[in-house]
C-alpha cells in the first residue's frame, strides 16, 4: 500500500467519523435551543441530561483510538494535503491537545456540571438571588481549572486564565488585554466625564414609550429581512437572554427578548444576533464539506454581530433609513447603565472590562465566587457611576458564565476588529448611501468576500491582517468613539 493510498484512507475515515458526529451535534443543538426557549423550567435538568448524553455520544466518536490515530496521521502529513483538508487536520490537532486526557466519562461529568449551572442560573435570575447560583458557578470555575490541569504541558497559556482566553480567541493573552483595556480606560474615562458635564443633552423620553410584543415582533422581522437574513434557512423566537444557534448547515436560529417599555432592546439585540446569523448563513459550502466550520473564533463572530449592531445600526444613516423623524432620540445618547446588552456603544466597553477584571481575579485566586456581587457593584460604581439594586441586574444578568470563563473579552475584541475593517470597507463602498437606501447588498457582499470567507481557515492574527493589512489594535475603535461622541455632545 502506498503512502498516498494510506493518506487517502485515513482522510476518508476521519471525514466519515466527523459526518456521524455532526448528526449527534445537530440533535444536541436542537435540544439546547429548545431548553433556552420553550422548555418548562422543571424539565430543564432532565432535558439537559439528554443533551449531555447525546453530546457524549459525539465525543466518544472522536475519542475512538482509530479516529485519533488517523487524525494525527493527517496532521503529521498536513503539508501533503490540499488547503481545506490541511485546515481540518490542524483544527483536529488543536482539539486533540485540549481533550486528549479527558475521558468520555469525565466529559459527560463536565457537561452535566454546565447544564446544572444553566438551570440554577435560570432559577436564581428569576428569584433575583445570587446565592442560588453561587455553588454552581464555583463548580464551573473548578471544572475549568480541572480541564486545564488535564492538558498539562499542552495548555496554550502561561496561566489558567490565559488558556481560557486562548480557547475563545486563539493567541490572545491577558498581557495583550491588560494593555488594550488600559488604553481604553486611559482615553474613554476622561471622555465619559466630559460627556457627563456637557450642557448638550439628548432626548431619551421617547425610548420608554410602550410598544406591545406583537408590534416589536413585526419590527424585528422587518429588520432581519432588510439585513438579508434568509428565513428559508433560519428562524427567530424569544428567550430570556438573546442568542444565535447554528443548528446545522441549513438552519441558523436567533432569539430576542421583548420589554414593553424598552423597544430598542429587541431591535438592537435582533440586529446583533442577525449579524451572527449572516456570518453563519454565508459560509462557503466547501467549509461545511471539510468540517472546518468551527474554525472561527468568538472575537471574529462578535466583530460581525457588533458591526451590524453598532457601525450600521447606530449610524445616522440607519436612523434616516429606519425612522427619519427620530434622529435626536435614537440611541446615540451616552448614559451609563447597568445592563450590558442594552448599553450604548460608548459605555459598553466598560461592561466588558469589568467582567474581564473579575474573571482574571477569580482565576488568580484573588477573590472567591462569593465575592463577585460586591466586587461587581464596586466596579460599576467606579467606572460607570451606577450601582445595581439587585443581583438580577448585577452579577446574574449574563448567562455566559454557566458554560465557563474567558468568553466576555471577545465582545470588546470584536469591536476592535470591526473598527479596523470598517475603515477598509468605507474606502471601497459608500456605506452611508447604502444604509440610507436600505440596500444591504453591497455591505453584505463586501463582508462575505473580505470577512466571512476565510474566517474558518485563518488564525485571528492572520485573519485581521488579511482583511486590513495591519496588526490588531484598539486605536481605530477609540478614534471612532472620540470623533463620534465629541461631535454629538459638542465637545
Amino acid at each position: 500500500m502506498t503512502q498516498n493510498t494510506t493518506l487517502e484512507q485515513k482522510l476518508q475515515h476521519v471525514k466519515q467519523t466527523l459526518a456521524l458526529a455532526e448528526k449527534y451535534d445537530h440533535a444536541v443543538n436542537v435540544l439546547s435551543y429548545d431548553q433556552e426557549t420553550i422548555c418548562p423550567i422543571d424539565a430543564m435538568e432532565e432535558q439537559g441530561e439528554v443533551w449531555a448524553f447525546l453530546n457524549n455520544q459525539s465525543y466518544k466518536l472522536i475519542k475512538d483510538p482509530a479516529f485519533i490515530e488517523a487524525a494525527e496521521y493527517l496532521y503529521e502529513r498536513r503539508s501533503e494535503l490540499e488547503e481545506l483538508d490541511r485546515v481540518m487536520a490542524e483544527q483536529l490537532h488543536r482539539n486533540y491537545l485540549q481533550s486528549k486526557n479527558v475521558t468520555p466519562e469525565l466529559q459527560h461529568e463536565f457537561m452535566l456540571t454546565f447544564n446544572r449551572a444553566f438551570v440554577n442560573w435560570s432559577k436564581a435570575r428569576e428569584a433575583g438571588d445570587y446565592s442560588l447560583f453561587a455553588p454552581s458557578l464555583k463548580e464551573v470555575a473548578d471544572t475549568n481549572r480541572r480541564m486545564i490541569e488535564l492538558r498539562g504541558a499542552d495548555a496554550a497559556g502561561k496561566t489558567a486564565y490565559d488558556t481560557l482566553l486562548d480557547d475563545y480567541e486563539r493567541g490572545m493573552t491577558s498581557d495583550v488585554l491588560d494593555e488594550t483595556f488600559g488604553a481604553c480606560k486611559e482615553r474613554l474615562i476622561p471622555l465619559l466625564e466630559k460627556i457627563r458635564k456637557s450642557p448638550k443633552k439628548i432626548r431619551t423620553d421617547f425610548l420608554s414609550r410602550r410598544v406591545e410584543d406583537e408590534q416589536q415582533a413585526k419590527m424585528v422581522k422587518w429588520l432581519l429581512t432588510q439585513m438579508g437574513f434568509n428565513f428559508n434557512r433560519g428562524a427567530f423566537t424569544t428567550s430570556e437572554h438573546p442568542f444565535t444557534a447554528g443548528m446545522g448547515r441549513f438552519d441558523t436560529r436567533i432569539t430576542t427578548h421583548y420589554y414593553p417599555t424598552r423597544f430598542l432592546s429587541s431591535m438592537y439585540s435582533t440586529i446583533h444576533e442577525g449579524g451572527h446569523a449572516l456570518f453563519d448563513q454565508n459560509q462557503p459550502q466547501e467549509n461545511h464539506d471539510h468540517f472546518i466550520i468551527g474554525g472561527k473564533t468568538l472575537g471574529m463572530h462578535e466583530s460581525v454581530s457588533r458591526f451590524y449592531e453598532n457601525r450600521i445600526g447606530r449610524s445616522e444613516a440607519f436612523v434616516h433609513f429606519v425612522y427619519p423623524k427620530v434622529c435626536e432620540v435614537f440611541p446615540n445618547a451616552v448614559s451609563p447603565s447597568l445592563i450590558r446588552t442594552e448599553a450604548d456603544e460608548f459605555t459598553y466597553t466598560f461592561h466588558i472590562i469589568i467582567r474581564y477584571e473579575i474573571e482574571k481575579a477569580l482565576f488568580a485566586s484573588e477573590i472567591k465566587v462569593e465575592d463577585i456581587p460586591a466586587l461587581w457593584n464596586r466596579k460599576y460604581q467606579e467606572y460607570l457611576g451606577v450601582c445595581p439594586s439587585s443581583d438580577r441586574e448585577g452579577a446574574l444578568q449574563d448567562v455566559h458564565w454557566t458554560s465557563g470563563f474567558g468568553y466576555f473579552p471577545t465582545y470588546a475584541i470584536g469591536n476592535f476588529y470591526n473598527a479596523m475593517y470598517y475603515n477598509r470597507l468605507k474606502e471601497e463602498v459608500d456605506v452611508n448611501a447604502a444604509i440610507r437606501e436600505g440596500n444591504f447588498a453591497p455591505l453584505n457582499n463586501w463582508m462575505i468576500g473580505h470577512v466571512f470567507d476565510r474566517a474558518d481557515r485563518l488564525s485571528p492574527k492572520e485573519w485581521i491582517k488579511d482583511i486590513t493589512g495591519r496588526k490588531f489594535t484598539p486605536v481605530d475603535f477609540l478614534d471612532y468613539l472620540e470623533a463620534k461622541y465629541s461631535e454629538l455632545y459638542g465637545l
